[in-house]
């Protein structure tokens, strides 16, 4: 019962850790294009260069 006291509050640090971090990617847009991987993998211009 006293280990309890130890993993509450660490428990409640790491969600909350975990939740910023995904409030820091929402604001740093790490999420702002969805579409476009799924349409250049389809994509017939395909090098193994990039184009300058």
């Amino acid at each position: 019962m006293a280990m309890l006291v130890y993993l509450i509050p660490i428990s409640l640090f790491l969600g909350g850790a975990g939740l910023a971090a995904f409030f820091w990617a929402l604001r740093s847009k790490q999420f702002d294009d969805p579409e476009g991987d799924s349409r250049r993998i389809l994509n017939d211009d395909w090098d193994e260069y990039p184009k300058p």
